[in-house]
């Protein structure tokens, strides 16, 4: 049942102004917005601060991941000598300065700013690929069309608008002993943009009760859309429909005068400082400041895109980039619904302020709004009729300024570099989608796994093979049950989940046939799958050891030698992702993904569901890594299963399939 609530939105007044520019500190936004958008919302949910691990705890966990991916004695005595000398080689004095930091910094996390910025807003690649993440939603049976979807999703977007800014949402907790969460990522969700900027971009957050609209684009040509009533609440459905009929029928005419004057889509997933040239050169035009105000003050982008996907490879492509040349979207949007003419729906999220959970439960509320109960939450009234009538849309650049933006040669050759470098950052990417139909959860679960674990030991055996070698490896794990956490990484590839690759093999060999080396690789395969849930529950306390050591990293003076340790060659291997990875499983997200974090390595998301998984792959083309991952992993499943089910057979302990 969808429902509204009734509380008042707060205006921003004078103290604040229409707009707030954040630098990436969590602390200082949230002492600044915090009352505004929200409210209750994050003080009923207090969490503890971030702790700084024990040093000596972490250097042994280095010492246990690191020493799995040696590759030889020399190795293994080097990295031994570098970890054993840290403490000595500088680590206590940096661990007594991060100790410091973080006792001066009570009301916040000592890692969350060099995160943010470091991480994010300095870091001056293109969004896309490197940073966006994209979930590909499940089809709603109740509509057909790209427009009626856009217009359900908007329905239930203004309603959970509404709630987040009002701080009627309900605190987000964890499992079921309902641990609470950090909640600081809601105020940049809505009426938000990312802003480039030479060397470092901005965040900067719009009063949303002076913007009511949406941002909607096709064909490269925006529009603003409103789509809340002066309560805030939704617009009728069928208003909403009609203002986005509108948009296409116009944007699918022959564009002439109203076409796009440059491309936004490619200049927004350029490089942040050609980015930001652009953007300053856009702003100069007159008009133009006041067009890219409409896009980076809207609540969100809906893009309605002009094609009918079928296959999921092409479904994901399009909600992760969009078109390869001139893209329908502003990737600086912290949120992007993507809707195909087909009904096909996405969206894209923008990564720097916000993690995904915060995102997904937003996204759910989305997808569990069909077309048929956004007519229910949003019906039509006899104000609505009159309102029906007398809305029109326009585009938000008009006629004279897209003139103007077409006379400006400087513009037009920014365009043109922009769209060339976007093409090339596409078509250098290659996506696979493996959907493993044999068996999940269920099977996982009923073999005394966690279905987690037990995929992530599916995807060491498979990058085994893949590379001839273990490798780093990074699963992601959020550590909202601290103040401003965000994420620490799960080391995956350790010494368990290696000896047990090792024992499996380069390829298959039959072994599941011999008795002796089933049992003994059930056992090992356990032991590894055991290790994994072990560290992955070390990580999500905030026990794990990168978050760590980059902080102690960062407390290095400007004139001191580094501890040896950060430099050495095998410690450096064991932290290079070369397989990036995520769960999420929603049972209305049929796929989801982002972009591998390294040039020769290859990302890995993947959802488990009871009689099914499904992995979304990426990397480079040139590296032909993403089929060959694709294909390993279900190989690698099938060979688990087999030799589960072989050992049951033999040990007597197999239950019958009916």
């Amino acid at each position: 049942k969808v429902e509204m609530d009734k509380l008042p939105l707060k205006p921003w007044g004078s103290t604040v102004g229409a707009c707030y520019t954040s630098n990436g500190d969590y602390d200082a936004d949230a002492r600044i917005i915090e009352p505004l958008i929200g409210g209750k919302l994050y003080s009923s949910s207090p969490v503890p601060p971030l702790p700084v691990p024990d040093l000596d705890s972490t250097l042994e966990k280095v010492k246990k991941s690191v020493l799995a991916l040696a590759k030889n004695d020399e190795e293994r005595e080097n990295v031994i000598r570098d970890i054993e000398n840290f403490k000595r080689d500088g680590g206590a004095a940096l661990q007594r300065r991060l100790n410091k930091r973080a006792s001066s910094l009570p009301s916040t996390s000592w890692l969350q700013l060099w995160w943010n910025t470091l991480g994010y807003l300095s870091v001056r690649d293109p969004v896309p690929v490197n940073v966006s993440y994209f979930f590909q939603f499940r089809s709603d049976p109740s509509c057909s069309t790209g427009i009626q979807r856009g217009a359900s999703m908007l329905v239930a977007s203004a309603i959970f608008r509404r709630m987040v800014m009002t701080g009627s949402l309900p605190p987000e907790v964890l499992g079921r002993r309902r641990v609470p969460l950090c909640q600081a990522a809601w105020k940049y969700m809505f009426n938000a943009c990312r802003v480039p900027r030479k060397k470092q971009d901005e965040y900067t957050l719009h009063d949303p009760t002076l913007h009511r609209h949406v941002c909607v684009v096709r064909r490269g040509i925006f529009f603003r859309v409103p789509f809340v009533d002066a309560d805030h609440n939704p617009l009728p459905l069928a208003v909403i429909e009609s203002l986005l009929a509108q948009c296409v029928a116009v944007a699918d005419c022959d564009g002439g005068e109203l076409g796009p004057a440059v491309s936004l889509g490619a200049m927004s997933g350029d490089g942040r400082d050609e980015w930001a040239e652009a953007r300053e050169m856009i702003r100069r035009v007159e008009g133009g400041r006041e067009a890219m105000d409409v896009i980076e003050t809207s609540a969100l982008l809906l893009c309605l895109d002009p094609s009918t996907p079928v296959s999921d490879p092409c479904t994901a492509s399009l909600c992760w980039y969009g078109q390869p040349t001139s893209p329908s979207r502003y990737f600086d949007k912290p949120l992007q619904l993507i809707c195909a003419d087909n009904g096909k729906a996405g969206l894209l999220g923008e990564h720097s302020m916000m993690d995904g959970m915060p995102v997904v439960r937003y996204a759910d509320a989305v997808v569990s709004t069909s077309y048929d109960d956004a007519r229910r939450a949003a019906p039509l009234t006899a104000d609505g009729a009159n309102g029906l009538a007398e809305e029109r849309v326009a585009p938000v650049f008009g006629e004279g300024l897209v003139r103007r933006m077409r006379e400006d040669e400087g513009l037009r050759g920014k365009d043109a570099e922009s769209q060339a470098r976007f093409a090339s950052l596409v078509s250098s990417q290659s996506l696979s989608v493996s959907v493993y139909r044999a068996y999940g959860s269920s099977f996982m679960k009923s073999s005394k796994f966690s279905p987690d674990a037990y995929v992530q030991m599916a995807v060491q055996l498979a990058s085994y093979r893949l590379f001839g070698e273990n490798v780093g490896t990074y699963e992601a794990s959020q550590v909202r049950t601290f103040k401003h956490g965000r994420t620490e990484t799960t080391r995956s590839c350790g010494p368990e989940s290696v000896a047990w690759c090792a024992e499996m093999g380069l390829r298959r060999d039959g072994g599941e046939a011999d008795a002796e080396k089933r049992r003994r690789r059930v056992a090992m395969l356990r032991d590894a799958a055991k290790a994994h849930v072990g560290y992955l529950g070390m990580a999500g306390k905030g026990q794990g050891v990168d978050r760590h050591l980059f902080g102690l990293s960062m407390m290095v003076g400007k004139r001191e030698a580094p501890p040896k340790l950060f430099s050495n060659p095998t410690f450096v291997k064991a932290k290079t992702w070369r397989i990036s990875t995520s769960h999420l499983t929603h049972p209305k997200f049929d796929n989801w993904g982002w972009g591998e974090v390294v040039p020769d390595g290859v990302g890995v998301a993947y959802s488990i569901h009871p009689g099914r998984c499904v992995f979304n792959v990426t990397a480079r083309k040139e590296t032909g890594y993403s089929p060959k991952m694709a294909y390993l992993l279900e190989e690698a499943l099938e060979e688990m299963r087999e030799l589960l089910e072989a050992e049951a057979l033999g040990s007597g302990t197999a239950r019958s399939k009916l």
